[in-house]
């Protein structure tokens, strides 16, 4: 199936577990070209307790991880097995993960070059500003940064895929993307009534 768009796009969150898998997901069966990244320094997702994450390094795999959750559970509730990461949505979830990519990636490990940068929560879109700023550009090409803050919760990311997608198709109709993007993206500020972020990188 040919793309929808030649724009090269990512989704950025934290631990490339969510909310960018999410819309990964939903911008893909679009026909989007899409990658998704996290800017952590490690893989954090909830644990057993809210001081205490499961904590993993970006190349480990989804299928590494959800078992070793599946595992967590069966010795944390042996007569109930798989119960606080099935509950939480968590299994479901690096079950749709492993079925798109093997693993989290970090985006300030990849070589990849994009026309537009799509981050869920302000820090993460500070980290990636801040990341683009720092290197040394290679060809000079223009890269949108965009920020639409999304709470880290399935049914945030869920919502929020669904606003990334439409302020996708937006873009992909400008004739004319870096003289359009600013009426663009106040448009689709309007529309989905959510603070949209925009700055200006390079390749």
């Amino acid at each position: 199936m040919a793309p929808v768009s030649d724009l090269r796009i990512a989704v950025i969150c934290s631990s490339n577990m969510n909310r960018s898998m999410e819309a990964h997901a939903f911008l893909a069966k679009k026909g989007f070209l899409v990658q998704s990244y996290g800017t952590g320094d490690k893989v954090k997702i909830p644990g057993s307790a809210a001081d205490k994450p499961n904590i993993y390094e970006f190349g480990v795999s989804y299928e590494e991880i959800y078992h070793d959750l599946l595992n967590k559970d069966k010795s944390l509730y042996p007569s109930n097995a798989a119960v606080i990461y099935t509950q939480n949505g968590l299994l479901h979830t690096l079950d749709r993960n492993r079925r798109i990519k093997s693993h989290p990636e970090r985006f300030q490990e990849t070589e990849e070059k994009f026309d537009i940068l799509i981050t869920c929560e302000e820090r993460v879109y500070d980290q990636v500003v801040e990341f683009m700023d720092s290197k040394t550009p290679i060809d000079n090409s223009i890269v949108h940064v965009i920020n639409i803050d999304i709470q880290d919760n399935l049914e945030e990311a869920t919502i929020g895929a669904f606003l990334i997608s439409d302020m996708c198709v937006m873009l992909a109709k400008a004739e004319d993307l870096d003289n359009d993007i600013e009426e663009v993206l106040h448009n689709f500020e309007e529309k989905c009534q959510r603070p949209i972020l925009h700055s200006i990188v390079f390749n």
